[in-house]
């Protein structure tokens, strides 16, 4: 009890300062992520845009100077354009944000720490309608996916902070997504397997580390019985938009494969690291994954069952070509 009485202290002093000595050190301990999934969506248009331009402009750097101008609280879509629109004319951060340009870095090492795996260059498998011939099609903007497979519903609310009382009184650290038994899950991002199992509170459960190590991707309350794709299991490499499991409802219990909450949905959380001292630890970062998960709606990756193999293969082949 008092080690978490000291933790929720540290956390309100936390909260009350400004970015700059919330990243004093060697690396950023608490983190400040109010984007809306609006000016996520229009600050990558926006880089596509001008990517091709003689100044081409990075998304988070948009996101970045936007955060700084609005203190840190949700800016709008307009904010966004201004800002696309002074940095493709070649005028820095530091000149626009004058004496408050101290707080930039903390915002696009936060935003490069959170967003760094969703925008990138991939391919897709295409097929020639006359000749049949097979080729691969580069591509340039959103390449992660929906944790939910396309074609299958769900439904969620914001969540994040909430109470919840299992084991003991602590807030919720995800964003639950509410749909079917079975339903397939998928890997938002490429990256390697670290954890896989049973835990008390998550009950079966898959945590997936990206590529670059920054984020930490976590997803629970699989299903009973047959909770991960086939093949699945610790240090494996997955790509984005790989079905790794199924929607459930396991968890809150001691005893494995027991179905001990009510409503099916699947817990999606991400936790970001800065540092490896973090990745255990009791002042872990983990941030609202909400509005991502809005930004991500539009982008889900087609899957179907293959009887043959007995395992759900992908409907259009992948290949991230960042990594």
């Amino acid at each position: 009890m008092r080690k978490r009485l000291v933790c929720f202290l540290l956390a309100a002093m936390l909260l009350a300062a400004p970015p700059a000595q919330a990243a004093e050190g060697d690396f950023i301990r608490w983190v400040d992520f109010n984007l809306t999934a609006e000016a996520m969506e229009r600050a990558i248009a926006l880089e596509q845009r001008l990517r091709e331009k003689e100044i081409p402009v990075s998304w988070l750097d948009i996101l970045a100077l936007g955060s700084v101008r609005s203190g840190g609280k949700r800016f709008s879509v307009k904010d966004a354009e201004k800002a696309a629109a002074e940095l493709s004319k070649g005028v820095s951060p530091e000149e626009l944000l004058g004496a408050q340009y101290r707080y930039f870095d903390y915002y696009k090492k936060t935003y490069e720490a959170a967003l760094g795996g969703l925008v990138g260059c991939y391919a897709v498998e295409t097929t020639d309608a006359e000749t049949g011939e097979k080729s691969w099609k580069p591509v340039y903007g959103v390449k992660a996916f929906s944790p939910i497979a396309e074609g299958y519903r769900y439904a969620h609310y914001r969540d994040f902070g909430s109470s919840r009382s299992f084991g003991f009184q602590r807030r919720h650290l995800g964003n639950d997504l509410l749909g079917s038994l079975g339903t397939p899950i998928v890997a938002v991002e490429g990256g390697t397997v670290e954890a896989l199992g049973w835990n008390r509170y998550g009950g079966w459960r898959v945590g997936i580390r990206s590529h670059d190590r920054k984020r930490y991707y976590y997803y629970a309350h699989l299903r009973k019985d047959r909770p991960y794709a086939p093949g699945l299991r610790e240090g494996v490499t997955v790509q984005a938009g790989d079905v790794i499991g199924f929607m459930g409802r396991t968890g809150y219990s001691d005893t494995e494969n027991v179905n001990n909450i009510e409503t099916v949905h699947l817990h999606f959380g991400l936790q970001l690291i800065f540092d490896e001292s973090q990745k255990d630890c009791d002042n872990e970062i983990w941030i609202d994954v909400y509005d991502i998960v809005e930004l991500l709606s539009r982008h889900r990756s087609s899957v179907r069952y293959d009887r043959e193999r007995s395992a759900w293969t992908r409907v259009y082949p992948y290949r991230d070509l960042d990594g």
